[in-house]
């Protein structure tokens, strides 16, 4: 399979990440890069491009983009995916990440197990919504999805 070998957040002109965003973003990043599977689909007038790839995502334009190259540079695909779809999920995702973050600090493990699993959730449709606006632009698995969803997340709030 296909798969992505460099990634880059392209985040000019967002602010600084917090620590917590920031630490999302190193972990995500590095879970991707070591296991993802990502297809850019075949056209009529070319096969499938093999891979591997260098992504860079950035938000211009109220949109997310997704710019595609080989490891050479030579850029593969690009395209955009509206934010409106991924609003409400996002910002249910930073709500119970705060109440994760506060709850390590101060509640016993089975509050915390609980808040996590409602986290999860929130991460899980975050990746269902992805895969779904990705559909007949790039195939991804629901954990590639995930680590993409965690690294839209970190550049739509920026910090």
């Amino acid at each position: 399979m296909t798969h992505i070998a460099t990634i880059t957040l392209d985040d000019t002109n967002l602010p600084p990440p917090t620590p917590e965003i920031e630490q999302e973003r190193k972990v995500a990043i590095f879970d991707l890069l070591e296991d993802n599977s990502f297809v850019l689909p075949g056209r009529e007038d070319r096969p499938a491009p093999p891979g591997p790839f260098a992504l860079t995502l950035a938000i211009r334009d109220k949109r997310l983009v997704f710019d595609i190259a080989d490891t050479e540079g030579q850029q593969m695909a690009m395209f955009y995916l509206s934010l409106g779809p991924f609003r409400q999920v996002v910002k249910d995702y930073f709500q119970i990440c705060e109440s994760y973050f506060g709850a390590v600090k101060s509640l016993p493990p089975s509050q915390i197990e609980t808040i996590d699993m409602a986290r999860r959730g929130i991460h899980n449709e975050g990746a269902r919504v992805l895969q779904e606006r990705l559909e007949g632009k790039a195939d991804v698995d629901i954990d590639t999805a995930r680590r993409l969803f965690t690294l839209i997340c970190v550049l739509h709030f920026g910090g």
